[in-house]
């Protein structure tokens, strides 16, 4: 054993200085962060400028398109953190034309050398919001509550209020009209009146995209924007609860369009973009397209408000409730189960609010929507048949009995 310990010893020098040579190689070897080449700014106007001439080409052809490359962007980084960055960007246009802006609220990360940035409603946003420390958990709560089915699978259902004071009656001075003006989809209304005061439609985290301009990010991927507003509030992710103080209704035009008279220009968005607001409901009553731009209006039970018609806000419909359409009926009949062979127990008058407990199979109805015969037990145990409910969900509204 004495003759084999030098032999040990010069094997643990060796395997020492292996480590000690292979220790600084690993050292010298770790990768150092990429000095950035372009701005946050820079990286979030790239993006937004070739989304907006992408949308305009789109709708509106090459002119719009070369206005949209010729736009200015503003880039507001509300929230900056080593690598990671938080804020609004807004491609401005001009107010001779009926083209409003478009814009985006935004989260960065650096990574190699350059910026990765996501927009509100993408598919990235969630992920990389759920990362930033500049994030909070409010935020991050209603970033990531999308459900896997929403409009593809006939889900319309919003849970809003209409923009103001529920209880209150203003007047839908525009139907369904696109964001910027004729173009499609018919994302968004046009309402002024009552105390004037515009409010958030449902609760969301608020963001101030410019001034006159307020987008409230909201669970199951929606979001609304309020433009034209005059005394808005200054936020930056803050938390409102349906029906909060947004502004009054005025001719705002700060980052371009134009507006003729008070009001607000109400938009709804869906995963990252402006959807038709036809098919959704909005303080209880269902919205629809007309023959062009501006024109259409909303129903609520058998009642219909076109353009230019008082509409009063019921306040929000819930998920497992519907508003009795009676298609120009006064009463529909509740049965004791679901079809017309099953004892009548009494009747539900056109534009109530039921709530609907579980669906089933039954006779066959038609009514204003399509002939089905999916019927409804409603919470008192009755049932009534979904050709006479609207709820803003093709099939069961609350799962089947």
């Amino acid at each position: 054993m004495m003759h084999i310990r030098p032999w040990a010893g010069i094997a643990a020098a060796l395997l020492a200085t292996h480590l000690l040579v292979a220790g600084t190689a690993a050292h010298a070897a770790a990768p150092t962060p990429d000095p950035l080449r372009v701005s946050v700014e820079d990286a979030v106007t790239a993006k937004l400028r070739g989304q907006a001439e992408a949308a305009a080409t789109k709708h509106a052809g090459n002119s719009a398109a070369e206005h949209a490359e010729s736009s200015e962007i503003r880039v507001t980084v509300t929230r900056k953190n080593g690598q990671w960055a938080f804020g609004t960007a807004v491609a401005v246009t001009s107010h001779e034309e009926d083209i409003h802006p478009t814009g985006a609220v935004f989260v960065a990360r650096a990574e190699a050398g350059t910026w990765r940035v996501n927009f509100d409603g993408e598919a990235g946003f969630s992920e990389l919001a759920a990362e930033s420390p500049l994030v909070n958990k409010q935020e991050k709560a209603v970033f990531t509550s999308t459900p896997s089915t929403m409009q593809a699978g006939g889900d319309y259902r919003t849970g809003m209020a209409l923009p103001f004071a529920v209880g209150q009656t203003w007047t839908l001075t525009s139907g369904p009209h696109g964001w910027g003006g004729y173009e499609t989809p018919y994302s968004s209304i046009d309402l002024a009146g009552g105390d004037q005061v515009v409010r958030a439609a449902r609760a969301g985290t608020a963001y101030t995209m410019c001034t006159g301009w307020i987008r409230v990010i909201h669970d199951r991927g929606y979001s609304t924007d309020y433009y034209h507003l005059w005394s808005s509030i200054s936020v930056n992710g803050a938390a409102v609860g349906q029906g909060a103080y947004l502004g009054y209704t005025g001719t705002d035009v700060t980052c371009g369009g134009a507006a003729y008279g008070r009001h607000v220009h109400f938009g709804l968005r869906q995963s990252g973009a402006y959807v038709g607001i036809a098919g959704h409901g909005l303080g209880k009553w269902a919205f629809e397209n007309g023959a062009a731009a501006y024109q259409g209006g909303a129903r609520h039970g058998s009642t219909w408000r076109g353009a230019g018609g008082a509409i009063y806000n019921y306040g929000a419909l819930g998920f497992n409730q519907a508003v009795v359409d009676a298609n120009g009926g006064g009463t529909v009949n509740k049965r004791s189960g679901p079809g017309t062979g099953y004892a009548i127990q009494g009747t539900v008058g056109d534009g109530a609010t039921v709530t609907v407990s579980c669906s089933a199979n039954g006779t066959s109805h038609t009514g204003r929507y399509g002939t089905t015969r999916l019927w409804n037990r409603l919470s008192d145990g009755t049932w009534v048949t979904d050709a006479y409910l609207w709820s803003g969900v093709n099939g069961p509204i609350n799962g089947w009995c």
